[in-house]
């Protein structure tokens, strides 16, 4: 069961898809949306991180974080971001613990669950029914823009 509206965001620090040091630390005072997917390259997850890929400059023009979070490493981050053209950060999860942290194990994958971060920290949505189509703009409407 995915962790629910009102409870704090479990902190975190891992590698991006560059290999930068990541925490959610860095983002305070940003919304961030955490979006969580099973495994880079296949056909849900790619038709999901287009979907924000191609929303990005309007998340970036409202000051919105898009972080994508699986537990594959930066290597095959770095080739799905490439074949793809993505424009935001994919993190390595390769412990599970960002996962675990989250509520989204699937038993050694992601399930497919995103959370809104409010700029204190705290979960303000929770979507776990996720249309991997039309994701970005269903979140931007669940934040009311």
């Amino acid at each position: 069961m995915p962790l629910t509206v009102g409870t704090p965001a479990p902190a975190f620090t891992t590698k991006d898809t560059q290999g930068n040091t990541v925490s959610l630390a860095d983002f305070a005072g940003k919304t961030v949306v955490l979006y969580f997917y099973p495994k880079d390259d296949t056909p849900g997850c790619t038709k999901q991180a287009c979907s924000f890929r191609d929303a990005q400059a309007e998340y970036a023009s409202k000051n919105i974080v898009v972080l994508g979070v699986s537990a594959d490493d930066e290597g095959a981050h770095q080739a799905f971001t490439a074949k793809y053209g993505l424009n935001f950060p994919l993190l390595a999860d390769t412990d599970k613990s960002i996962i675990k942290a989250y509520d989204v194990d699937g038993g050694g994958y992601a399930k497919r669950v995103t959370y809104i971060i409010d700029p204190h920290g705290v979960i303000s949505h929770v979507d776990a029914a996720v249309n991997t189509t039309t994701h970005a703009s269903d979140v931007l409407a669940a934040l009311g823009l």
